[in-house]
């Protein structure tokens, strides 16, 4: 059975911490695919991105260019409005029927499941693997109970995607870019060139 790892977020920009969360979930957890998939608009976030879809594509095809096992998925962006996770994931096991998923998420995203649109179903459709950061606080499963059977949370704990500490994230770029300062180093040479040439983030 085909194994893929689902991995949405708003890549507002893309930059490195996101590249190395995803080619370490692949390998942890024995990946055939990472599907990327950017979001029109958080339910859990009141605002939309700053960077056009298209620039975001832009971005995520340039950082993404030769990468084999990674594919980009531009149905939330096509779909619009809000973006639900439940909504994306049954799609996809009804696209991909013989196929196991894997939903990554943040350590603190961990959290916010259970506010999540339809959560019992979302953990039936895809296993969530958690990034746990050098320095985060161990995991708390518990917080899934009554979602999900003892069985499955057992399962969720083993899928735990272990990294060294990143400290980069997207809005971090942006202040740098308002304030004039450099992003080399932080997002691929590519994707920089691109924010330059179309002025984004600019104040």
């Amino acid at each position: 059975m085909k194994k893929m790892g689902v991995f949405g977020g708003s890549f507002d920009p893309i930059h490195l911490g996101h590249l190395w969360i995803a080619e370490a979930a692949k390998e942890d957890l024995g990946l055939d695919e990472i599907r990327w998939i950017p979001a029109a608009q958080s339910p859990l976030k009141s605002n939309r991105p700053l960077a056009s879809d298209e620039d975001r594509m832009a971005m995520i095809r340039l950082a993404l260019s030769d990468c084999a096992g990674h594919v980009i998925d531009d149905r939330e962006v096509r779909r619009g409005d809000v973006s639900y996770t439940v909504e994306t994931l049954s799609e996809l096991k009804n696209e991909f029927p013989e196929t196991e998923f894997w939903l990554l998420i943040g350590s603190d995203s961990l959290h916010s499941i259970p506010e999540w649109r339809e959560p019992e179903r979302l953990l039936r459709l895809a296993r969530p693997a958690v990034v746990q950061r050098g320095g985060d606080p161990e995991l708390d499963f518990s917080v899934l109970k009554g979602l999900a059977s003892e069985e499955r949370l057992g399962q969720l704990q083993n899928d735990v995607i272990h990294t060294s500490l990143i400290e980069l994230s997207s809005s971090e770029l942006r202040e740098r870019i308002a304030g004039d300062r450099s992003i080399r180093f932080r997002t691929p040479r590519a994707v920089e060139a691109l924010i330059k040439d179309r002025k984004l983030y600019r104040i």
